[in-house]
């Protein structure tokens, strides 16, 4: 029931992102997601969201952190801003890889099991790969920026897939485009920023460089302060308030489109 009440009073709100995503008619009108490429993710279908809640430290994660959104905010504040070591991996990085199904029994809402989720995040990906993403033994990731290629998060629908990298400590995903349900889930969750870069960052950056990420109305760009490179990225646009605030139940509850728990 919360699930339908949220999305019945979200009719008149739409999510910009840069990727260009078909209308969903399953999950209404009140929660689109469209942009410039083919791909967004798939809302969260549950009504008590348990993800968002476990996080506590989450804006500790940030350089700075967002305004709170309001129901009238339409894009990301030019307060948001992620630094840190950044991970590059390459094209049609699946949900297997980030987080595969032997671990998919593991339930976000306990939160042990959720720091355990972090801790497997990308542990599927192939030998090639010589860094590990996180360390064995280890729950957390060094790296708070991932880098990818061309449709990042193809595979099942499964949301640990963003789950797992916020668990892991990761603030946002760049790459040069995503799988639809990957982005959506990203949203959905509140768990990463998916942003969506105007070049293939994947070819320009190295594993361990040191990146800042700078979020603005109009100015969005990636600082690679290793190489002195900087590089543009598309506006999330109307998704950055809904990501911030801890996904789409966690935004209509600040912007009153449905009751606070507490209520």
């Amino acid at each position: 029931m919360a699930a339908a009440a949220a999305f019945s009073t979200l009719s008149a709100f739409k999510l910009s992102s840069p990727i260009e995503t078909p209308n969903f008619p399953s999950l209404s009108s009140s929660f689109k997601l469209t942009s410039s490429s083919s791909s967004a993710a798939a809302a969260s279908n549950s009504p008590t969201h348990p993800f968002r809640p476990l996080k506590f430290n989450r804006i500790a994660r940030f350089a700075t952190a967002a305004a709170a959104p309001s129901a009238a905010s339409s894009s990301v504040t030019s307060a948001t801003t992620f630094h840190g070591l950044c991970y590059v991996v390459g094209d049609n990085i699946d949900t297997d890889q980030i987080i595969p199904a032997e671990y998919l029994t593991l339930v976000p809402s306990n939160p042990d099991e959720y720091e355990k989720l972090g801790s497997y995040a990308l542990i599927g990906l192939p030998s090639s790969y010589t860094n590990r993403f996180v360390e064995s033994g280890a729950t957390k990731t060094k790296y708070s920026i991932l880098i990818g290629g061309d449709n990042f998060g193809c595979g099942s629908s499964r949301e640990h897939a963003p789950v797992a990298l916020g668990a892991a400590g990761v603030a946002a995903v760049v790459a040069e485009s995503y799988a639809r349900i990957f982005f959506r889930n990203s949203v959905a969750t509140g768990e990463v920023y998916p942003l969506e870069s105007e070049g293939r960052l994947c070819d320009e950056c190295s594993t361990g460089d040191v990146v800042t990420i700078e979020l603005a109305e109009s100015d969005c760009k990636l600082i690679n302060h290793t190489t002195g490179k900087e590089y543009g990225l598309k506006p999330i646009g109307d998704a950055g308030p809904v990501i911030e605030a801890g996904g789409i139940f966690a935004y209509a509850r600040k912007a009153g489109m449905i009751p606070s728990r507490d209520a």
